[in-house]
């Protein structure tokens, strides 16, 4: 049994979620008391403290979602880290990162969260109902309802008002049955509109005609299904990752032609470039070179065309049917994304002449995934599995596993005997 001495107000963030978890191990690992009475009075208390801590997890969770941070440890979004890292089911996840992108918009409902006054049930209601209301309309409604909370409404009730606020707004604002833009378009034509977002990713919107629509689902259903019961992406995600992979040829890259010099692709600093002119810097060349398809052009002296690649000279179907078998998923350890919407990755590394396309010599590799891997080759742990399988596992970065400390083997976290926090099992 462990002992814990901790200065409340001296003590960093860092110690007293140590000695937390310390107390939680050492009282999941009780009995519960053969009274029944007790058992009622410790549940309410527990639960009380468990909501206080939620609180302070919104804003952890708040914070990596907002520099990122997950992608530095190999998570491709938010969602990902929250459910690969720490097992989280999608609802948990939806909740949780509910409340924490929207906890700077409701500084009432937080500090009530903190101090234990108000459930995280609440808490997550109030969120979840203001989430998607203009930031003025979001300071009445969180009054309105945490007046609704000070009555005794339950949680549901809560939210069924949440749900009637926005009708009202909606129908205040008259956007409830105005036709909008997109519906004067009509329904006979299919259309498709796209906006870049300021951090290069694309919104997309549109409709398709009834025969379109035939199209879309015949090709993106079958690729959207759960690739298991470990596949916990919702239809959304899956939908999305599909469309990817039809976009980039149905399981192989896009057709690219990356004009570089040799001296680029074997480690040095030139510059390539597209073929409408487009700069590439060296490391992204090389970069798009790893991906199944691609063509580069190497130039020799005086820019001589020395050797174009075809998309043949990388993995063969019955390769890449081989692959498809063996990887369910993405080798990534913790990664639900398909196999059959993977890209064959070489599993050490891609260099002119001194990499061959070897069945044995390749894995499946999501495209984030895949592209992690070769910026940060020092992230990722390669073993096999007793099937002969190659296995990825995500790796702290550099500075992480720097400045580990505590029980466990250097760069992990929490106990060495739990494998979901064990970072190199």
């Amino acid at each position: 049994m462990q002992s814990v001495t901790v200065e409340l107000e001296a003590a960093s963030t860092m110690e007293l979620v140590n000695a937390l978890s310390i107390i939680a191990t050492e009282l999941a690992q009780r009995e519960a008391p053969e009274s029944a009475a007790a058992c009622l009075e410790l549940t309410e208390t527990l639960v009380a403290a468990s909501d206080m801590q939620e609180s302070a997890l919104a804003g952890f969770i708040g914070r990596v979602d907002a520099t990122k941070e997950q992608a530095r440890w190999g998570y491709p979004s938010t969602q990902a880290w929250l459910r690969s890292r720490l097992g989280m089911r999608d609802n948990r996840v939806k909740e949780r990162l509910t409340l924490a992108r929207q906890r700077h918009r409701l500084p009432e409902v937080c500090a009530q969260l903190a101090s234990g006054h108000l459930s995280h049930g609440y808490a997550l209601t109030v969120a979840d109902s203001v989430s998607r209301l203009d930031d003025t309309d979001c300071v009445e409604a969180e009054a309105t309802l945490l007046g609704f909370v000070d009555q005794g409404f339950s949680a549901g009730k809560v939210a069924a008002f949440g749900r009637r606020i926005r009708d009202l707004i909606a129908d205040r604002d008259d956007t409830e049955d105005a036709p909008d833009e997109d519906s004067r378009r009509g329904y006979d034509k299919s259309w498709l509109t796209t906006t870049r977002s300021l951090d290069g990713g694309r919104y997309v919107k549109g409709w398709l005609n009834p025969e379109d629509a035939a199209i879309w689902d015949g090709t993106l259903a079958p690729l959207a299904k759960p690739a298991g019961p470990d596949d916990h992406r919702d239809l959304p995600e899956r939908t999305a990752a599909a469309l990817s992979s039809v976009l980039s040829g149905g399981h192989k890259a896009s057709r690219v032609t990356v004009i570089c010099d040799l001296d680029t692709l074997t480690g040095g600093n030139a510059p390539a470039r597209l073929t409408d002119g487009t700069p590439i810097p060296a490391a992204q060349a090389r970069r798009i070179a790893l991906s199944a398809g691609v063509s580069p052009l190497l130039l020799g002296r005086g820019n001589t065309p020395l050797y174009l690649g075809y998309r043949e000279r990388f993995a063969s179907a019955a390769q890449r049917q081989v692959l498809e078998t063996l990887y369910p998923s993405c080798a990534v350890r913790g990664c639900e994304v398909p196999g059959t919407l993977c890209e064959v990755d070489h599993v050490h590394g891609w260099a002119l002449g001194n990499s061959p396309t070897d069945i044995d010599q390749l894995a499946l590799a999501c495209g984030w995934h895949n592209r992690f891997k070769h910026t940060n080759p020092d992230q990722i742990q390669i073993t096999k599995d007793r099937d002969g399988r190659y296995v990825y596992r995500l790796l702290p970065p550099a500075d992480a596993r720097r400045s580990a400390t505590g029980a466990g083997p250097p760069g992990s976290i929490g106990p060495p005997d739990n494998p979901a926090l064990d970072w190199a099992a």
